[in-house]
């Protein structure tokens, strides 16, 4: 690496950290295909495209690890795309990408989507848990018939609509999401839920990994979420037999749900947080992330 390059170096190990470059695309893309990930080349050039990244470097030259960060306005980013190469786990390779992001990013509120084998270096560097997402996937659904509330009815999504979702999904997620959610509306499709008129809830349908994923699900809450299961129904209902991905909040209950109509669950993840906790509106909830 070029001295100039070098973010950091991690003591002992010939490990240096840089910033991700575009020529680093190929190597990430493997790298996560030794960790069983499911990312397209695509899916690796719309978070460069969206975040910034760092690397691991080890002294052959050879990219061992990422980790990505997206701002969402003054206060809060998250981190993601965290991945360390099987063969050089456990030399502080994670730790070191995690804190320079900690330095980097303060004083913004920082959240975390940590898996079991991440979840205790997540403890040690103080991020504190929030409740786990359950991530429900599969082919073989069959989406029932739901019915909305008088009033309301489910419409694609207009550019006119693009101020209202941001709204809506920034309101639900307590992040600033004026630069992210744009950016996917250029490759997903969206699906609205309409009052009257009025504009209260979306999902959005997108390409991802070797299928497709429903997400964000933004609704109103209501008592047996009918809002949200429509709004998911809708895209299970428009691509039978494709392989579809869901990831849900299981503190909103909609797990039974998606077992039942075919998705089954494959995985959890576990929210954490370092900073505030984002304050969210309970007048509209993120069923999806």
């Amino acid at each position: 690496e070029q001295e100039a390059d070098v973010l950091d170096r991690i003591p002992h190990s010939g490990i240096t950290l840089r910033q991700f470059a575009d020529d680093d695309l190929s190597a990430a893309h493997t790298l996560s295909r030794a960790v069983r990930w499911r990312h397209r080349p695509e899916d690796w050039r719309f978070a460069a495209r969206t975040g910034k990244g760092i690397v691991a470097i080890d002294e052959g030259g050879a990219l061992v690890g990422t980790a990505f960060a997206w701002e969402f306005g003054a206060d809060a980013a998250t981190l993601g795309m965290l991945i360390v190469a099987p063969d050089h786990e456990r030399h502080g390779i994670g730790r070191a990408m995690i804190t320079h992001w900690m330095h980097a990013l303060e004083p913004r509120t920082l959240l975390l989507h940590a898996s079991d084998a991440a979840l205790p270096l997540a403890d040690q560097l103080g991020f504190r848990r929030l409740g786990r997402i359950h991530q429900h996937q599969g082919a073989a659904f069959h989406p029932p018939l739901v019915s909305l509330p008088p009033g309301e009815r489910l419409r694609p999504v207009g550019a006119n609509d693009v101020p209202r979702l941001v709204e809506l999904a920034s309101r639900a997620s307590g992040l600033d999401r004026g630069k992210l959610l744009p950016a996917l509306l250029d490759i997903a499709g969206g699906i609205a839920l309409d009052r009257d008129g009025e504009l209260i809830g979306f999902a959005l349908f997108r390409r991802f990994g070797d299928g497709h994923v429903i997400g964000p699900v933004i609704a109103p809450p209501s008592p047996d979420s009918c809002r949200a299961k429509a709004l998911i129904s809708h895209w299970l209902a428009s691509n039978a037999g494709m392989f579809v991905r869901i990831d849900t909040p299981v503190e909103l209950g909609l797990s039974d749900w998606l077992d039942d109509v075919g998705l089954p669950l494959a995985d959890h993840i576990e929210r954490t947080v370092s900073g505030p906790i984002p304050a969210v509106d309970s007048l509209v909830q993120q069923f999806a992330i």
